[in-house]
């Protein structure tokens, strides 16, 4: 016979038949997902804002280009590798309040910004920022997962386009405040933050409401977590899903950081011109990112991994040859299907390992943070010794790496959705 265990009056019940089942969210909860959604939308603005006030960081503390890479590299570190540590200990202890003492750790860090006056500082302070970024993503992920009322891709696809408007954010307003007012204009994005953390702490107490339900619903059963695949097919597959990141990330870091350059360089654009077409990328990008958690609640993760990975390489392969008005054509048809794969990623890895949200969450997020640094790295050394032509001829054949999709199994997500 089982015997009871009391918790405290105010933490989940410790028993699943002390659950209300009927009280758990059988629809998406939108206040919750539109509040999950603005909130990374501040989130991902004031990561952003780190990279865009590097020339101000360098003319007023008098760096060189390898501080600035230190820079960088603290922020990549604390941003990515710490996600996959903070979604694994979550999955364990859930955290309710945790996303607003993440969205704390970036207040601190930014106000440390703004009054910076030597490089030791300045590496503090994007340290902070960095693990209020850690913090956030994999418990805003899981938070995500339990108020979307079974659309998981959907839930995916809301939270992740306020990450992408936030990262196209950061930098217009970095030039309108931060460019024209100096470094100390820094501590004005401290508001954001106070900002988030208010929406975070309500998040936070449904959170916490919630809590019984998703114990109860790990409690009951094993078919939640049984996908009939061996271990060792587990991990061959979330290794075929590394790769698909690594092809998705690298390639969208030519797209970011080097379209502009390939533009210019081919057609002669002014840097304002050029910039207009970019926007056109990166408004399909948020685009694609809504459509494909969506699409794939409807017709299967798999089926989204496939069409949005491998459906891009007849129009990257073309792209590099193409005229200015098929560039932009191109590159919005490029936009719109590729960001439909990470919702899609996303959601089969936590499907591929159940009950592992955060770990799957922070896992991935982390890789997209750390393989998109790195891709802008290693792109750029390439773009220094061989051209900015040739990295988009290199790059044109990363989709091709979707052909593994094949060789990952088909999940009969029905089954393990079964109460």
């Amino acid at each position: 016979m089982r015997p009871n265990v009391e918790a405290p009056a105010n933490s989940p019940p410790a028993c699943a038949d002390e659950v209300d089942e009927k009280a758990i969210p059988l629809s998406p909860v939108f206040g919750i997902l539109f509040a999950l959604s603005f909130a990374h939308l501040l989130n991902d603005t004031m990561q952003s804002l780190i990279p865009a006030i590097y020339p101000i960081l360098k003319a007023e503390l008098q760096l060189d280009y390898a501080h600035i890479g230190l820079i960088t590299l603290t922020n990549q570190l604390t941003a990515s590798l710490l996600q996959p540590v903070v979604g694994a200990f979550t999955d364990k202890h859930p955290q309710p309040f945790s996303l607003a003492l993440g969205m704390a750790s970036t207040l601190i860090g930014l106000v440390l910004l703004s009054i910076a006056t030597n490089l030791g500082l300045v590496l503090l302070a994007v340290g902070f920022v960095g693990i209020g970024s850690s913090v956030f993503h994999p418990e805003a992920s899981r938070v995500a997962h339990l108020s979307s009322g079974g659309r998981l891709g959907f839930a995916q696809s809301i939270f992740q386009v306020g990450g992408n408007a936030g990262s196209s954010l950061g930098p217009l307003l970095a030039a309108a405040i931060v460019v024209t007012r100096g470094q100390k204009s820094i501590m004005w994005f401290s508001l954001l933050a106070l900002v988030g953390i208010i929406v975070l702490s309500r998040i936070g107490i449904w959170y916490r409401d919630s809590l019984a339900h998703h114990h109860a619903a790990k409690h009951r059963g094993t078919l939640h977590r049984d996908t009939g695949l061996t271990r060792k097919r587990v991990i061959f597959s979330l290794g075929i899903l590394i790769l698909l990141v690594f092809s998705k990330y690298f390639y969208l870091a030519s797209m970011s950081s080097y379209y502009t350059f390939f533009l210019i360089q081919k057609f002669g654009l002014s840097v304002r011109d050029a910039q207009l077409y970019l926007f056109i990328f990166l408004a399909a990008i948020a685009a694609g990112t809504f459509l494909g958690g969506p699409v794939g609640d409807r017709i299967g993760r798999k089926a989204v991994i496939w069409v949005s990975i491998l459906g891009v390489a007849p129009f990257a392969l073309a792209l590099p040859y193409a005229n200015l008005f098929w560039c932009a054509v191109l590159s919005a048809i490029i936009g719109v299907i590729l960001a439909s794969a990470f919702s899609a990623i996303l959601v089969y890895s936590q499907e591929l390992v159940p009950g592992k949200v955060g770990t799957m969450s922070g896992l991935f997020f982390g890789l997209a943070f750390g393989l998109g640094g790195l891709g802008s790295a290693v792109l750029g050394a390439i773009a220094d010794h061989h051209g900015i032509p040739y990295v988009f001829h290199i790059c044109s054949y990363l989709p091709l790496i979707g052909l593994l999709t094949a060789l990952l199994p088909n999940l009969d997500t029905r089954r393990l959705r079964r109460a």
